[in-house]
């Protein structure tokens, strides 16, 4: 069992102890993750530089977990493999930004 798997599993099991499976419909998780995605977008807000992060490294891991663990348990609910889908997309972006149009540009890809 990768190291991947067994943190699934992880996840998993948490969930499982405490009996949430019943609240974690495709819905309440896509807005979990939507949340979540914001509660970590909420610390750069006001930060005066859009890239600033000292300091905020705990707190973006912590948030950074929460998408992760949500995405982990939607895709559990839906019955997809992670690593499975995220190649498949991978494939449709390296179509979408080949590397000799989209190197060092981040155009999109409509308009390379």
């Amino acid at each position: 069992m990768s190291s991947f798997d067994e943190l699934k599993k992880e996840v998993t099991s948490f969930r499982d102890e405490r009996n949430w499976k019943q609240f974690h419909n495709p819905k309440d998780l896509a807005i979990c993750i939507s949340i979540e995605a914001a509660e970590l977008l909420e610390i750069f807000q006001w930060s005066g530089k859009d890239l600033e992060v000292e300091g905020k490294r705990d707190k973006i891991e912590e948030e950074l977990a929460d998408v992760f663990m949500y995405c982990m348990l939607l895709a559990d609910n839906r019955g997809m493999d992670i690593e499975e889908i995220v190649r498949k997309k991978l494939e449709v972006n390296r179509k979408k930004y080949p590397i000799e149009k989209s190197y060092g540009k981040s155009t999109k890809y409509n308009e390379l």
